[in-house]
């Protein structure tokens, strides 16, 4: 049976390494176990399906309030792996994360999807009742 899962331990952020690394392709298991770290001392909390004993989506959130969306949870990482996609997982994972986040008084989740992923855009959008609200913008320094 299908189930949410919260990774909180080493090695299962080790295991979830195998389907975040389909989203984030830059990142090697070293660098990401670093990052988490960090990340999660900041609130980074992630999340799994798991299928049959196997990770099959992961995500990964944080709760923030700020001026223009008040109390709300964001959602850095969504992927579900490529073998798997097109089965209902990510909308079962996004769907626990609403919940969660109305359990936790937040007004709504928000996210940003790269230019070219049109697929996840039409998800967002068509299959989960998100709206386009903005531009998002990073300067390398």
């Amino acid at each position: 049976m299908d189930h949410i899962k919260e990774l909180t331990t080493l090695q299962e952020w080790k295991d979830g390494f195998t389907v975040m690394k389909e989203l984030r392709t830059h990142l090697d298991e070293g660098t990401y176990l670093g990052l988490l770290a960090a990340m999660r001392d900041e609130g980074y909390r992630m999340f799994a399906v798991i299928r049959n004993n196997e990770m099959v989506a992961v995500t990964g959130i944080i709760q923030l309030t700020n001026l223009y969306n008040g109390k709300h949870i964001y959602v850095y990482d969504l992927v579900t792996a490529d073998s798997h996609r097109s089965n209902g997982y990510g909308e079962m994972l996004l769907s626990y994360i609403h919940s969660l986040a109305k359990n936790h008084g937040c007004s709504s989740v928000a996210l940003s999807s790269g230019f070219k992923r049109k697929d996840a855009h039409r998800f967002y959008e068509e299959k989960m009742g998100y709206k386009k609200t903005s531009y998002a913008f990073v300067k390398k320094l």
